[in-house]
């Protein structure tokens, strides 16, 4: 029995090395490290290990998802001043939705360090999408727990942040209403667009359009469709007067 016992334990203390060296990799050096572990503990190897005090990472999760939002929701806040609220709530979703979750927690090899059953092990739950987005979420509500927001902060201004300054969400952005209420709350003048190329195969056509605001063009976009064309121009058109506005 004693040898099962150090058999099912390995796994657990097998994961000091990696904890340490994942926490290097992102300098940030844990106070409560048990917190970390909780983070990366699935219910299903708690399951397991009965008679061990582990915990699993549901409750982290829980207030990691509600830290995200926050942390998110005031970052989008502060960047997107002229977007509506329906608007910002879309683009929320589309940063934290499993599928972004889960390519966050890939970038930082977080299934290597989960702590999982041998069953969940055995039917691939290391690359399970719903696991890994449930451990993105514990590890920030660990994170916060041990090292307050301003951390959360900074971690985010690594991981996160700069995928929605690069655009990597903006397939969700109405760039053209944006525009339109700039324009409108400035009272500049009138924007109009206009298609100044149409190229291709009937099945696979590319469209290139053009953004005025009183005749002077702002953006030139293109896109599969007009519609996503005159986003692109939208776009490029509201980095134009933004880049103005500064200036002035």
């Amino acid at each position: 029995m004693r040898k099962n016992g150090n058999e099912k334990d390995f796994n657990y203390r097998a994961k000091d090395k990696q904890f340490k060296e994942f926490q290097q990799e992102l300098n940030i050096i844990f106070d409560n490290e048990k917190l970390l572990r909780q983070a990366f503990t699935h219910s299903s190897y708690v399951n397991e290990h009965r008679r061990k005090p582990f915990e699993d990472n549901e409750r982290l999760e829980f207030l990691g998802d509600a830290v995200l939002e926050l942390t998110i929701s005031h970052f989008l806040f502060n960047k997107y001043p002229t977007m509506t609220e329906g608007e910002l709530t879309k683009l929320r979703a589309a940063i934290v939705c499993e599928p972004s979750l889960v390519a966050f927690a890939n970038e930082l090899g977080f299934g290597r360090l989960i702590l999982l059953g041998k069953g969940e092990e055995m039917t691939g739950g290391r690359e399970r999408p719903a696991l890994l987005a449930d451990v993105f979420e514990a590890f920030i509500g660990a994170l916060y727990l041990d090292k307050g927001m301003e951390m959360v902060i900074k971690f985010l201004e690594k991981v996160v942040f700069p995928k929605i300054n690069a655009g990597a969400f903006s397939h969700v952005m109405d760039f053209k209403s944006q525009l339109q209420e700039l324009v409108q709350r400035d009272g500049t003048g009138v924007i109009e667009y206009s298609v100044l190329q149409e190229k291709g195969p009937a099945h696979n056509k590319e469209f290139v359009s053009k953004v005025t605001l009183n005749g002077e063009e702002l953006g030139i976009g293109t896109g599969r469709s007009k519609k996503e064309a005159e986003q692109h121009a939208a776009q490029m058109a509201l980095g134009v007067l933004k880049n103005n506005q500064h200036r002035k």
